[in-house]
């Protein structure tokens, strides 16, 4: 890794207390792929070494559009740490984020790790121990969201925060294809999509990001949190309002975003 990559390392660190910085294009090329995850990674190790833990993975550009909209033809990929959960129907700290958007998937947990370069739709849902409604809340190091592929792979996939309903569900019976997701803030309709906005399905996206990581030899484990992608678009936040997404299948899962 070079002193371009650690420099835009720091600076993103930087920005969690300092405010969000311009776009990385001093540092990489938009398209840098292997560049944004070195970058990345740097991060990864020095908050680990700062006693964060990993606790799973988060799928991002999961949609074809996104996708086309910063030039790239595959989805991207963040670390979760423990720090990062907040309850099911609790409250994030509106001075813990800088532009945060929420956006509703579907989240899983392994029941055993997934190790290779080839996995299967069928072999991660081997590996669920349960399925749960999720919001994430993601939010960008980037002044005002001008984001490019290297920017938010960079950025950790602009990952942020994310909320897990509680109680989880078995993967048995249940059509992730199929099941429509329904956001809501402060009781207003705010966002509409389904299992097949993943991806073409949750399951494809795990499938990635397992295939995607063993290949990296960085498997996913035993316990890991998977955010397999958003269900529809996400929503800006603005302090005070409290989130609520409906997955059917999996039930509701929310929270609220500070204090007004």
């Amino acid at each position: 890794m070079s002193d371009v990559h650690e420099s835009a390392a720091r600076a993103l660190r930087e920005a969690y207390a300092g405010g969000a910085i311009s776009p990385m294009r001093g540092w990489l090329d938009p398209v840098d792929i292997d560049g944004a995850y070195a970058v990345q990674t740097i991060n990864t190790r020095y908050w680990e070494a700062q006693g964060r833990k990993m606790v799973g993975r988060k799928a991002g550009l999961t949609a074809k559009a996104v996708q086309q909209q910063l030039g790239v033809d595959q989805p991207d990929f963040g670390v979760l740490f423990d720090d990062m959960a907040i309850a099911d129907g609790g409250v994030l700290d509106a001075a813990r984020a800088l532009q945060p958007k929420a956006e509703a998937e579907v989240a899983l947990v392994l029941s055993r790790e997934l190790t290779d370069p080839q996995t299967t739709p069928e072999m991660v849902a081997a590996a669920v121990q349960s399925v749960h409604a999720a919001i994430e809340i993601v939010d960008s190091r980037i002044a005002d969201w001008k984001i490019t592929f290297a920017d938010t792979v960079a950025d950790n996939g602009s990952s942020a925060f994310y909320v897990m309903a509680k109680d989880g569900k078995a993967l048995e019976g249940l059509d992730l294809y199929t099941c429509g997701m329904v956001m809501e803030i402060d009781g207003k309709l705010v966002s509409l999509g389904a299992g097949a906005a993943c991806l073409g399905h949750p399951l494809n996206a795990a499938a990635w990001l397992a295939s995607t990581l063993a290949a990296r030899d960085e498997p996913l484990r035993a316990g890991d949190v998977l955010l397999t992608g958003a269900l529809g678009p996400m929503v800006t936040l603005e302090p005070g309002n409290h989130v609520r997404a409906i997955v059917g299948g999996l039930g509701e899962v929310s929270f609220t975003y500070g204090d007004k």
